[in-house]
């Protein structure tokens, strides 16, 4: 039987009484106490498995190596050998990688040995064939030899029924191998978080259309859904609607139908001309949090219908950055995945900047020959420096006064992606 995690509460998104504007970190802390996974169990093969998120902790079914094998070409016999020219019998046949081989050497003797094949019995030390002189009854050699050389222990690398892949990590290609290595076909993962996005607006056309006088072309939905689908969600298209209340609601009702989550862009301040605020607060489940960030307006954050809505703001350059930094930690959490904050590197800076106090800023950027350079405007609708940008570089609350050479907090796109 499969068990789905129970929704968010309906106060998931309510903020502390007085509490108005909100330091970035405080948002963050109090988006990750209100979050958990909301997504359902499954079996799937290896094949299927990568990028998934792990629903239980992966124990290893053997050992990784199951036997003591030998990790060189050599020659294999018992126990270390002293100072000095040693010249021992070789037994007849040979171990390869595969089947066993069969039969014991015995001591004083010695045996063909080949790369990854299990040691014999009477076998616990090889020496490599480029320091042995063979013909086909002996080899001779020069010691020391350690006892236990160019051997490896059965479960040196895993041990059986040690953890080997923790519940919530992204699965990877090497940890594939890794399950593959100690036994497993099969993998529980997650069903993939399906995150729905929704663009609103009188003003919006589809790319590629005729626009009108007073019209623009829907940015915000393809980036918003490429970049779900490279954070490995299931990222669903639910179209654009007008200013229309009733058009409004069809489509959200569509969407808690159909997703886990919904990131909706435009209408979601609080002015007059907001529909979607409004449509989400007559359902009374609404919260505007206001933070103190840069680009970025207040997050309209609400449940409809037990699904999480995440309202964001209709300039492209601040629906990027309120996605990287609030709504990515969110949504890795709702898929089962842990909280991930992004990680930055501290870089020279290739620009100069005087930031007022107050609020947190992220300035599009990208690294050349070593140094951090920032995008010449800080405006919110020039979509041209998303698109020059590699990453953000973020500016703490506080006042600060940035010289060219100075150390900046640079952090990749890639970055605020689960893993």
């Amino acid at each position: 039987m499969t068990l789905s995690p129970p929704p968010l509460h309906n106060d998931c998104f309510a903020l502390p009484a007085g509490v108005d504007w909100t330091p970035v970190d405080e948002a963050l802390a109090l988006l990750k106490s209100r979050m958990h996974p909301v997504t359902a169990e499954e079996s799937v093969s290896l094949n299927a498995a990568l990028g998934r998120v792990l629903a239980r902790d992966v124990t290893a079914l053997r050992a990784n190596p199951p036997l003591p094998n030998t990790a060189v070409d050599g020659y294999g016999f018992a126990g270390g050998k002293t100072k000095g020219d040693h010249v021992l019998p070789l037994v007849a046949g040979r171990a390869a990688a595969g089947p066993a081989y069969e039969g014991e050497v015995p001591d004083g003797h010695a045996i063909r040995i080949l790369t990854g094949a299990s040691l014999p019995p009477g076998v616990d030390t090889v020496v490599l064939q480029e320091d042995v002189s063979a013909n086909e009854t002996h080899i001779a050699f020069h010691g020391p030899i350690k006892a236990g050389a160019n051997t490896r222990k059965a479960g040196e690398d895993v041990l059986q029924g040690a953890v080997i892949l923790k519940a919530g990590r992204v699965v990877t290609p090497a940890d594939l191998a890794l399950a593959a290595a100690t036994g497993h076909g099969v993998l529980p993962v997650r069903l993939r978080l399906r995150v729905g996005v929704l663009s609103t607006g009188d003003e919006l056309i589809e790319p590629g259309g005729v626009a009108q006088p007073g019209q623009i072309y829907d940015a915000n939905r393809p980036m918003l859904l490429a970049v779900l689908h490279e954070m490995g969600f299931d990222a669903i298209d639910l179209g654009r609607v007008p200013d229309d209340p009733a058009a409004l609601r069809v489509a959200l009702d569509r969407a808690a139908a159909e997703t886990d989550v919904v990131l909706t862009s435009g209408g979601a301040s609080a002015g007059d001309e907001d529909h979607v605020s409004a449509l989400l607060r007559s359902e009374g489940t609404l919260q505007h949090w206001r933070i103190a960030l840069k680009p970025g307006r207040p997050l309209a954050l609400a449940l409809w219908k037990q699904t999480p809505v995440f309202g964001l703001p209709g300039n492209p350059v601040a629906a990027l950055v309120c996605t990287l930094v609030f709504a990515a930690p969110a949504l890795a959490v709702l898929a089962g995945s842990a909280w991930t904050a992004p990680e930055a590197v501290l870089l020279p800076a290739a620009f100069s900047k005087n930031k007022k106090p107050g609020r947190r800023e992220f300035l599009r950027a990208r690294l050349r020959e070593g140094r951090v350079e920032v995008f010449s405007s800080e405006g919110s609708g020039r979509i041209s420096g998303l698109s020059w940008a590699e990453g953000l570089v973020e500016l703490s609350d506080s006042a600060q006064i940035i010289a060219p050479g100075d150390l900046v907090r640079f952090i990749p796109f890639q970055s605020f992606a689960p893993r």
